[in-house]
């Protein structure tokens, strides 16, 4: 089995690249929960780039503007259409924010403006590795007073021949996943297991 890299995209309209110690942190709970070998060097590759085909699973964040070229979104498409997985998460937990309006609508422009839908909270993803019997895990910045200030008890995606090829969060998992990850043991219960579940689900 090749090592697993992650890979983070980069685009040009916005912020891509936040949330430094989220890929380190997430790749040492790979290391700690399963037996999927790792390359610890995060990998970034712009969205238009033939690189991102050789990744089985792709990052992209930000809280302001997703615009993407006519060339980048066929790359992205293609990307998608021969199985490749994209997580997309909001930085700014805002389903009225900058990034979600935006990437929602670069979103609908490649699949269709209705592709991306809410999830069953019984879908694969939260039970192909830990359970998570009410869904996605709530992060404590949905509730911080800034952005929305809800909590969002769904994600979206896209499914591409059965499986998501898209995955698309406003509750801000990079944020809560950005922290050394010696300090996880200062945590009641780890929260990157369900960052877990979505590189273990894009694997299979």
């Amino acid at each position: 089995m090749q090592p697993f890299f992650f890979t983070r995209l980069k685009y040009n309209s916005g912020n891509w690249d936040t949330d430094h110690r989220m890929p380190t942190n997430l790749l040492n709970s790979l290391v700690e929960y399963t037996t999927i070998p790792i390359d610890e060097k995060e990998r970034i590759v712009e969205v238009g780039s033939k690189e991102i085909f050789k990744s089985p699973f792709c990052y992209i964040s930000g809280h302001r503007l997703v615009a993407f070229s006519e060339a980048e979104r066929k790359n992205l498409k293609t990307y998608i259409q021969n199985g490749g997985f994209l997580f997309a998460d909001d930085c700014n937990h805002d389903i009225d924010g900058l990034f979600a309006k935006s990437f929602e609508e670069e979103i609908g422009k490649i699949f269709g403006e209705d592709a991306l839908q809410k999830i069953p909270n019984d879908h694969e993803i939260y039970n192909c590795f830990f359970k998570f019997e009410e869904g996605p895990p709530t992060t404590s910045f949905e509730l911080n007073g800034w952005g929305d200030d809800l909590v969002h008890d769904y994600l979206k995606a896209i499914i591409v021949n059965g499986r998501i090829g898209v995955l698309y969060s406003n509750k801000d998992y990079g944020c809560e996943w950005d922290y050394d990850f010696r300090n996880k043991r200062f945590l009641r219960e780890d929260n990157t297991k369900f960052g877990v579940n979505i590189i273990v689900y894009a694997l299979t």
